[in-house]
């Protein structure tokens, strides 16, 4: 039996925005590993609207306050679709080579404090999609600049040697994925989803050597 806390540190896909349930993708994977017999910890720091400069900021200090030496500390990152957002200026918010810069920084530093691994951005609605979160605030995502960031996150998990899932390229393709964006928002899904992207980390080879 597994006796592991784990972080799951990222935006509103990690947190599981649009989901009745409020487990998101991590909270499922949680009632799997519980039912397998294992006794975990999840900690669950996604915030929404988080881009990679905005985790780079705050990861280690929440990270370290639920993950003392004593325990068997694991690091899950899942970020990316906000980088690649057109925000009301018509500006991306956060440009891939700054993007990349975070994503090293964090992932290398995660690397050499505890197991990490890291997931990579969700598909948002193939018609691409608006999200007005506040006044004065809008968010334009496209999956061609999710692709693209996708691409060059995966050159750099290999590059820095974290183990990287790509959601995009098992998601863009799959017709039960897109439905059940459809009853979200366009960009954040209903549990439906959540529980798809919760069965492709389950069987996950670098999830499962956890346990």
């Amino acid at each position: 039996m597994a006796i592991l806390r784990i972080c799951f540190v990222g935006d509103s896909i990690t947190l599981g925005t649009s989901d009745a349930d409020m487990l998101g993708w991590p909270g499922r994977l949680l009632k799997r590993m519980w039912a397998e017999g294992h006794d975990v910890t999840l900690y669950n720091l996604g915030i929404r609207a988080d881009t990679s400069a905005l985790i780079r900021q705050r990861w280690r200090a929440e990270c370290a306050a639920r993950l003392p030496d004593i325990a068997n500390g694991r690091l899950v990152f899942g970020f990316g679709v906000n980088d690649t957002a057109i925000d009301i200026t018509d500006s991306i918010r956060m440009p891939p080579p700054q993007s990349l810069a975070n994503a090293r920084a964090v992932l290398s530093e995660a690397r050499a404090w505890k197991p990490t691994l890291w997931i990579g951005p969700a598909p948002v609605n193939k018609a691409g999609q608006r999200v007005d979160p506040g006044p004065s605030i809008r968010y334009d995502f496209a999956n061609e600049r999710i692709a693209a960031l996708d691409l060059q996150y995966a050159e750099l998990a290999r590059a820095i040697d974290v183990p990287y899932l790509s959601l995009y390229t098992r998601l863009i393709d799959n017709p039960a994925w897109h439905a059940a964006l459809a009853k979200g928002d366009g960009v954040h899904t209903i549990g439906q989803g959540y529980a798809a992207v919760a069965d492709i980390v389950a069987d996950w080879p670098a999830w499962k050597a956890w346990f």
